[in-house]
């Protein structure tokens, strides 16, 4: 794995692990559900991966949206590729509501709704709600 996806805490934010991606759950929650999608590998530019990587992001992309409406009821989903000061391929996933969703016991609020999300109101959760967040996360209920 990469330095990326070691620094979001893999393996213990691991909620699937594909032939060129893993699906993490994002240690600071900026919205309920948050999560990593990032590319195996040490591509650090976008078109840099393979026809084969963009195929299956496409198949993890209809999952997850499926699974997180289940899980959080989101209104909208945002998808942001930043790659500023991680530069391995990743994007951050935020579903995005009015008002407040709960994972795995905690509530969030998306303080940056209706506008963009607002990175910095991220919530550090600790590793048992990481545990539990990520075993929700996996089984979609």
């Amino acid at each position: 794995m990469n330095a990326t996806i070691e620094k979001f805490g893999y393996p213990a934010t691991l909620i699937r692990e594909y032939d060129h991606w893993v699906l993490m759950l994002r240690p600071a929650q900026v919205t309920a559900g948050s999560v990593i999608l990032a590319a195996k590998g040490g591509a650090s530019a976008y078109g840099d991966l393979t026809d084969a990587a963009f195929v299956e992001q496409g198949r993890i992309v209809g999952e997850l949206e499926s699974r997180l409406k289940n899980v959080i009821e989101y209104e909208k989903i945002n998808y942001l590729m930043l790659m500023m000061v991680d530069r391995h391929v990743h994007f951050h996933i935020f579903p995005r509501y009015g008002g407040r969703r709960s994972l795995a016991g905690i509530s969030f609020e998306d303080s940056g709704w209706p506008g963009p999300p607002d990175l910095k109101s991220g919530v550090e959760c600790g590793s048992e709600w990481i545990e539990r967040a990520v075993n929700l996360l996996r089984t979609g209920q």
